[in-house]
């Protein structure tokens, strides 16, 4: 047998490779319209609580995207008490595979990539489904997520308001800090959460609650408006569905089953169900079904993370590292 080897990125790798907004993005909206074209498989999740008084659990994602020749399996874990500890909420490692034999291809750090991927995931939904001339931003939540959801969001829609809030002060002054020093914006913080969502054009809801609790209340939700809640735990009204013309998934198998994510309600109560369900997005970016139609449409995307785009943008990082000499090759075999 001929030596098999892997590639290895770890944290500080991925940081030198440095992706740009539209790297990042371009790779998500290639995966993101295979799926909808039918060239991918993807696995509900399925998750690991070790002890519920740890706080957390681990997420296990698989997929298989066919234009790339690769198939994953991602794990990442999902702690609320990690800031005590000076730790990301999530830690992830990402496993690549050649689907045909089952080789090890490749192994990366997954926790900047799951960031990067899901505010890709909320500005792709945002370009197909939010008003085009969307210029007031607010977002719930502070975590690595949040940032890039503020960033590639600006990144499409220039906004002139951008609001932010977060339970602890601390991270929330820290989020806008660090979000006006990098998009050389003004950022305005707020101590509440109706400040920030009301009369918002895009309102993303990334909250990190230890229950479902409504914190977000629907009457606060402007008509036309672009609305993405996707935290672990409910913080919607049962009522936010009902105002809306479109519900959006990102992909419909693994939105209708598990125990968490911020709609499992809606989907017990049959407010989100087959018959009500607009589209998954992949189907919307593939222009297999319409995205946004008019301007007084109020639409919904729920995105619980997709093994796909983390595969997309574990290639994408593969492909620059080989061209700029980043990384290493392990002897795995």
């Amino acid at each position: 047998m001929d030596p098999i080897y892997i590639d290895y990125l770890n944290a500080f790798d991925i940081e030198a490779l440095d992706l740009t907004n539209d790297e990042i993005l371009v790779a998500i909206e290639t995966s993101l319209a295979a799926q909808g074209r039918g060239q991918t498989v993807i696995e509900p999740r399925v998750h690991l609580e070790p002890d519920a008084s740890f706080h957390g659990h681990f997420n296990v994602l698989r997929g298989y995207v066919a234009p790339l020749g690769l198939a994953g399996v991602k794990v990442v874990g999902d702690y609320v008490d990690n800031y005590k500890l000076g730790y990301p909420s999530e830690f992830g490692v990402l496993n690549l595979f050649d689907p045909r034999t089952g080789v090890p291809k490749a192994i990366l750090d997954a926790t900047v990539i799951t960031d990067m991927r899901t505010g890709a995931v909320t500005a792709l939904g945002a370009r197909h489904l939010a008003r085009k001339g969307s210029k007031v931003l607010g977002h719930i939540g502070a975590r690595g997520t949040a940032y890039w959801n503020v960033r590639l969001l600006d990144h499409l829609f220039d906004f002139d308001e951008i609001r932010v809030h977060s339970r602890r002060p601390e991270s929330r002054d820290a989020f806008g800090a660090k979000l006006e020093a990098d998009l050389g914006k003004k950022i305005t913080v707020v101590d509440n959460w109706r400040d920030c969502v009301e009369g918002a054009d895009i309102v993303v809801e990334a909250s990190r609650l230890s229950q479902p609790e409504p914190l977000l209340k629907t009457e606060w939700i402007k008509k036309g408006a672009f609305v993405v809640p996707y935290g672990t735990m409910s913080a919607v009204e049962l009522s936010l569905t009902d105002i809306m013309a479109k519900l959006v998934v990102d992909d419909w198998g693994q939105c209708k089953t598990g125990k968490f994510g911020s709609l499992r309600a809606h989907v017990e109560t049959g407010r989100l169900s087959e018959q009500t369900l607009h589209a998954e997005l992949g189907q919307v970016v593939a222009g297999l079904k319409p995205g946004r139609e008019s301007e007084d449409e109020t639409i919904l995307l729920w995105h619980r993370g997709l093994s796909l785009s983390d595969i997309a943008l574990g290639h994408a990082l593969l492909s620059k590292a080989r061209s700029t000499g980043i990384g290493q090759r392990l002897r795995f075999a």
